[in-house]
This record gives C-alpha cells, structure tokens and sequence, in this order.
C-alpha cells in the first residue's frame, strides 16, 4: 500500500519533545519522498473530531528544523477521550448520540489519510489503535504509527520516552533559583513538587540532576555559602512509604544543624492519604476526563508543607511547583538524539505500514522497533532498586 496522505497530531499534557517531533517527522518524509501530502490536526482529537487540520506547505517542510529549538507545541495539544462520550458532547465535540469513536475515524476517512502519527502516551497512542481497529472493520486501510511522549517515563515496556530527560534537566534549573531563597529567612522550608502522578522517574532524575549542578559548584563556607544549605535534604516518590514521624525527626536535626531544609517531592507521592483526608472532611475529590484525579486540586506539596513545618519548626515555608517550566521547554542534546532516532524510524515504519508505538523494547533487549499497541501501557512505577537512587537517598541520609 502506498502513503500519499499522512496526519500528525500531539496530545495529552506537554513533554519537551512534541515541536522537535514535529519537525523530525516532517523532515524525514521530505527526505524520502517529498510528494508525500502532510497535514495537522489542530489540539490532537479535538481538531480531529471537529475536522480542523493546517496543511505542510513547502515553506514548513523547509523551516522543519527550526521547531526543533521550540518546545510546546506548534499544532497544539488537548486532553480529549475519545471514548469518554459525555465529556466529548459537553465540549461540543460530538452530536447527541453519536459516538467520538466513529465520528474521528470518519473524519480520517474523509481527509483520505492514510498514517496517522500520535505523538502522546498511553492514552493517546491506544486510542489511536482503536482508531485503526474500528476503520479497518470498515474496510479502510488506516496506519497507526505512535510516538512515546511523557516525561513521566512510564510507558510500557518503553525504555526512555521522549521528553524525559529535558524535564529532568528543567527541574533541575528551575530548582536551582528556587532553593537559592534558602537563606531569605532563618529556619526556611522549601519544597519543590516534580510532576509525576503515578511515577516516580522524573522527581528522582530530577534529583540527580539537581545534585550533578551542586557537584560542579564551588563554595565558600566561611562566610555562608555552603553545600549542605543547598543540598537536598529528602527526596519522595510514589513507590516508596514515608514515615511522616521518622522523617519529621531526621529533618528537624537538618533543619537545626543547617538553618533550612529542602525537599523533592513527586506530585504523586502521599496522594492516597491525601485523598482519605479530603474525603474524611465531606469533601470530593475531583478528576479529569481520564479519570485521573486532579492533583492541582488537591495540592500534594502544601499538604507536605503541613505535615512538616510546626514539626520542622519553621518559620517560613515556600512550596513552589516546576512542572509546566519543565514541560514546555525545548528538548536538550540528549533527548534531540533520540528524537531523531525514533521520527526516523516512525517514517521508514509508516513506509512499511508497520503499526505500532515507536520505541526501545524493554521486553526485547533493548530494540528500537514499533511495539505492538495491545502492549503499550501506562503508569510503569520506577525502579527504586536503580544503584544511583539508592546511592543518592544514602548521600543525602535517607532509607
């Protein structure tokens, strides 16, 4: 079968991965075979459903390099479920009835698409295989090659997701300024929240990277400038238990020996006990069209901030949040690398009609290869066992 249309779309939250996509793929294909019609839908499966696309002009297949030094997203991204038919027709997506399912696949039929690419995670690339599945049952041939977009880094069995190691880097920066306030009032609690619902891979990476900085430092003790302020003091993920009480204790001692204490936390880590609380009050929980609970909602990081700061006896607490600074940068060297291994082999996989996500098999050794959508999955937990989290919680004397 030959390609003479394809559609690109971007989904879900943002990563610092989805303009260089982009532009990789539109790249590629103008190197293989120029005549290849590209299009664009506008916010992902909202676009989709509502018809709305811009064309590739060759002015853009000319320019394609230059959104890989943009991060965000050029043609836009929403969350959009398309199986979710009473948040599609609230949003007046669909028509009373009419299911969001059919109605996108109807809409690639009528465009004459025949690649869609997905640059999104779990939900957004499966969706896209029901897509296919549902077209095919009626007689169209629709191509479904994905793209793994979090920078969570917990798609399954993915190794590395686009996007991951710039959000790890960004968080560093942005920690970097935040944990500078140290020292803008005696006995001074920051905590800095690192998106991560449900994994810890990207608080403890961020950490990491965090600690490399503070490594390339130089210090002048004598007169205040010292590791130990700026270090990290505790650092939480949702795969890991906290003893409120053993850690209040340790800290304390922090915060009497150094004058302040600074604590990573994944926006994941403590969310059941947070929600227990908030139901406990006559509360509700709210969630999003996923299902997924929304944790700017229910603030992790100021609940942390309660449960430590009369026990810290602090006397100023700062709870900042660095995910949409993190989410929406520019994709680093590391991460471009791989871009451009994966929209590469995305392009030859679309030639090929070859569905499936694009990535590293965890499962398979390690290859690169379009893993089959019925394995793709979500919320892969983080390895706690990984040598350099643990050697980082011993430094920082931690479990």
């Amino acid at each position: 079968m030959s390609v003479r249309r394809v559609a690109l779309l971007t989904a879900g939250g943002f990563a610092p991965c989805l303009s260089s996509a982009v532009g990789g793929l539109i790249g590629r294909y103008t190197e293989i075979d120029p005549e290849v019609e590209i299009i664009a839908y506008q916010h992902g499966y909202w676009g989709l459903l509502r018809g709305e696309y811009v064309t590739v002009t060759p002015t853009v297949r000319e320019n394609a390099g230059i959104l890989h030094e943009f991060g965000g997203s050029p043609i836009g991204n929403s969350r959009v479920k398309l199986t979710n038919y009473d948040d599609c027709f609230r949003r007046g997506l669909v028509k009373e009835g009419q299911d969001p399912l059919a109605a996108a696949a109807e809409q690639l039929k009528a465009d004459g698409v025949d690649v869609l690419h997905t640059i999104g995670g779990d939900d957004t690339n499966t969706t896209a295989a029901d897509l296919a599945a549902y077209l095919h049952e009626n007689e169209y041939e629709l191509t479904v090659v994905g793209l793994p977009k979090t920078i969570d880094n917990d798609v399954v069995p993915i190794k590395q997701s686009l996007g991951a190691w710039s959000a790890a880097e960004q968080a560093s920066v942005f920690a970097q300024n935040v944990i500078g306030e140290h020292r803008s009032g005696p006995r001074m609690l920051i905590i800095h929240e690192v998106m991560g619902r449900a994994c810890g891979w990207l608080t403890a990476a961020a950490g990491m990277k965090y600690r490399e900085w503070l490594d390339a430092q130089r210090w002048v003790p004598e007169i205040g400038l010292m590791r130990e302020r700026w270090d990290i003091h505790a650092l939480y993920v949702p795969e890991m238990p906290i003893d409120l009480d053993a850690e209040a204790e340790r800290l304390k001692s922090v915060m009497d020996e150094n004058g302040n204490v600074n604590i990573f936390i994944s926006e994941g880590a403590g969310v059941p006990e947070i929600i227990r609380e908030i139901e406990a009050a006559g509360g509700e929980v709210e969630t999003d069209p996923f299902g997924h609970v929304k944790l700017d909602t229910i603030n992790p990081g100021q609940w942390f901030a309660k449960q430590f700061a009369d026990r810290l006896g602090a006397e100023k607490v700062m709870v900042q949040k660095s995910g949409y600074f993190s989410r929406s940068a520019r994709a680093n060297a590391q991460d471009l690398r791989l871009i451009k291994s994966m929209t590469d082999y995305a392009v030859e996989a679309a030639f090929r009609r070859e569905p499936g996500v694009v990535g590293h098999d965890e499962e398979d050794g390690g290859r690169l290869k379009a893993i089959e959508f019925s394995r793709i999955a979500g919320h892969k937990p983080f390895d706690t066992n990984t040598p350099w989290y643990r050697d980082m919680l011993a430094d920082i004397g931690q479990g």
